[in-house]
C-alpha cells in the first residue's frame, strides 16, 4: 500500500550535503516550500571525521556565504568542534611550515608572499577574504541548522529509489512512500540516483589511478620519510602520526571493487614507496580515482542536477565543493523566479549554459594535475619546470587566481568587463558593505549617483530589484551596476547610465516589469 503525499512541494532536493542544503536555503529565502531527502540516517559519517576533512573554500564560495550571513555561523561551529576534536592537532603538517603555502597544483605548493594581488582587477579588500579552510562536518552542521531554522524540511534515512516526470510535477519514490515535487534537484553526489533514474548523459574520461587516504599504525614510524614523494611507481604523502595518502597508477582498478584490508594497503604502500614498511593496524581508509565526468546538460524537464551529481573529478586541489556551492547559488534564484512565474522564458536554461563551462574548466584543471603526477621521466621533467614557474610572482599569482577562483567569469554577454564576475564588496558610504545588502536574496541596482531615473527604473521591478543610492569608499571607476541575487554583475557602466541598456539588462534577468509599470 503506497502512502501518497498529495500536496506537492515546490522543490524536492535529493541529498543533504552542503550543495543540497545551500540550495534549500536559497529556495527558502525566496519563500518556496522545500523538502530535502537524504539517504543516510545519521548525518555523522566516519569519513567526514578523517583528518582529510578540511577543505579550502574559494573566493566565490566565501563571498556567497558572506552574502547570506553564514560565515560567522560556520566559524562558530568550527571553533566549538575543534575544541572537542583531537584530530585538529595532526590535521595538516604544512601548518607548521615557516612560509605559508597558499595552495597547490598537483602537490606543488605556491606561497602567500609570492602572490601579487594587485594583478586582479575589480577586487576590493573584504572581511570575507580570498581563501579559508573549513571542516566539512562543521560546514554541513552549520548549513543544516541554517536550513532548518529557515523552515526547510529534512528527512534522513530517505534515499530516492525511482522517479517519474509528468507535465507539472515529479513523483519520487522513497521506500513505500511517494513524494511529489513541482521540481526535483539531484544533489545526491557522484553516484547520483536521480541522474541515473532521469536518464542524463554522463560523459568524460576514465581513471588512471587509484588514490588512497588512510590512517594506519606503522611498526617503525621512521621507516618512511615525512612529506610528499614521487617514485618510479606512483606517489605517497606521509604525515605523522600514521596519516598516509598514496596514488597508484593502476587505471583505477582497485576503487570500490573489494574491502580495503590492512594487507592490501601495506602491499600498495610497499610498491609505491619501494620500502618494506610494515603496517600493524588500519584505522580508516578510503579510495578515490581521477575519473572525470560531467552531465552533458544539467536539466531534463523538471529534473535538475547540481554538485557532484552533475560533475565528478579527482579531489586534487579540492575544487568539487566550491564548484557545487556555485551551482546552488546560480540555480536557486532562477528556479525560484521560474516557480513564481516572473522569470524570463530561458532563465532556467541559463543555469546549465553558465555552469557547464565552469565545470568543464575544473575537470580540465584536475586532469592537468593528473598529467603532472604520472610516474614517468618525462612527467617528472615537466614537473620541474612547473615547479620553477610556480615559484615566480607571476606563476604564484596565476595559480592562486585559478585555485581561489578570483578570476571566475561567467559568459553573460554584455559590454563591461565586470559583467559575469562576482560583484566587488563595495564599502558603501551608508556604512554597510555590498555583501550585507544582498542578504535578502534580491537583485540590487547600485547607483553611486543618486539618479532619479535609475530609481524609477528599479521601481518597475519592485520586489525583484532593490535600489541603493550610495557612494562608496572606492567605486573602481563605476557609476552604477546591477547585481543578480547570486552576486554576479549583470550590467555595469563607468559612464552616465544608458537607461534603455539598463532596462534591457533588468528584463533579461528579471522578466517583464510589474503590470502597473508596463505602459510607463
Amino acid at each position: 500500500m503506497h502512502n501518497h503525499h498529495h500536496l506537492p512541494h515546490d522543490v524536492v532536493i535529493a541529498g543533504a550535503g552542503p550543495v543540497g542544503l545551500m540550495l534549500a536555503c536559497e529556495l527558502r529565502l525566496a519563500g518556496l516550500s522545500v523538502l530535502v531527502l537524504e539517504q543516510a540516517a545519521d548525518p555523522r559519517s566516519p569519513l567526514k571525521r578523517l583528518p582529510f576533512g578540511m577543505r579550502g573554500l574559494s573566493a566565490p564560495t566565501i563571498e556567497a556565504l558572506d552574502r547570506r550571513g553564514m560565515l560567522d555561523e560556520i566559524a562558530a561551529v568550527q571553533r566549538a568542534k575543534q575544541g572537542s576534536d583531537s584530530n585538529a592537532s595532526n590535521a595538516a603538517h604544512w601548518m607548521q611550515q615557516p612560509r605559508r603555502p597558499a595552495g597547490h597544483f598537483a602537490g606543488i605548493q605556491f606561497y602567500h608572499d609570492d602572490i601579487d594581488t594587485s594583478q586582479w582587477p575589480f577586487r576590493l579588500p573584504s572581511p570575507a577574504g580570498t581563501s579559508m579552510a573549513v571542516d566539512m562536518a562543521a560546514l554541513e552542521f552549520a548549513l543544516a541548522a541554517h536550513a532548518t531554522g529557515m523552515g526547510v524540511e529534512i528527512r534522513r534515512g530517505a534515499g530516492v529509489e525511482a522517479l517519474e516526470q509528468s507535465d507539472d510535477a515529479v513523483a519520487i519514490r522513497v521506500g513505500g512512500e511517494t513524494f511529489h515535487g513541482r521540481w526535483l534537484v539531484g544533489c545526491d553526489g557522484g553516484r547520483s540516483t536521480v541522474r541515473k533514474a532521469a536518464g542524463f548523459d554522463f560523459a568524460g574520461t576514465d581513471p588512471e589511478f587509484t588514490g588512497y587516504s588512510t590512517v594506519v599504525e606503522i611498526a617503525d614510524p621512521d621507516e618512511l620519510a615525512a612529506g610528499r614523494h614521487y617514485t618510479p611507481t606512483g606517489m605517497y604523502t606521509y604525515a605523522r602520526p600514521g596519516i598516509i595518502a598514496m596514488v597508484e597508477f593502476d587505471g583505477g582498478a582497485f576503487h570500490r571493487t573489494q574491502q580495503i584490508t590492512c594487507e592490501h594497503v601495506q602491499a600498495v604502500l610497499r610498491r609505491v614507496s619501494g620500502t618494506d614498511v610494515k603496517l600493524t593496524a588500519l584505522q580508516l581508509a578510503t579510495t578515490w580515482t581521477d575519473r572525470a565526468c560531467q552531465a552533458t546538460e544539467y536539466r531534463k524537464g523538471r529534473v535538475l542536477l547540481a554538485g557532484d551529481a552533475a560533475h565528478i573529478h579527482s579531489p586534487l586541489g579540492g575544487q568539487g565543493l566550491n564548484l557545487g556551492l556555485g551551482d546552488a547559488m546560480n540555480l536557486g534564484w532562477k528556479l525560484a523566479a521560474t516557480i513564481r512565474g516572473d522569470a524570463p522564458a530561458d532563465l532556467l536554461d541559463s543555469y546549465s549554459r553558465e555552469r557547464h563551462p565552469v565545470g568543464a574548466q575544473i575537470l580540465d584543471w584536475s586532469r592537468a594535475q593528473v598529467a603532472l603526477m604520472r610516474p614517468t621521466r618525462s612527467t617528472r621533467a615537466l614537473e620541474a619546470i612547473i615547479r620553477d614557474l610556480i615559484a615566480t610572482p607571476d606563476g604564484a599569482t596565476y595559480f592562486a587566481e585559478r585555485v581561489w577562483g578570483v578570476s571566475l567569469r561567467h559568459e553573460l554577454g554584455g559590454g563591461h568587463p565586470l559583467v559575469g564576475r562576482s560583484a566587488p564588496d563595495f564599502e558603501l558610504a551608508c556604512g554597510v558593505r555590498l555583501g550585507e545588502r544582498l542578504r535578502d536574496g534580491r537583485s540590487l541596482l547600485l547607483d553611486f549617483g543618486p539618479r532619479a531615473p535609475l530609481q524609477a527604473l528599479a521601481d518597475r521591478w519592485r520586489g525583484r530589484i532593490g535600489y541603493v543610492a550610495s557612494d562608496a569608499r572606492d567605486r573602481l571607476g563605476l557609476t552604477a551596476l546591477l547585481v543578480r541575487p547570486d552576486g554576479l554583475v549583470a550590467w555595469a557602466t563607468d559612464i552616465e547610465p544608458d537607461l534603455q541598456e539598463t532596462a534591457r539588462a533588468a528584463a533579461r534577468w528579471f522578466g517583464e516589469p510589474d503590470a502597473a509599470y508596463r505602459g510607463a
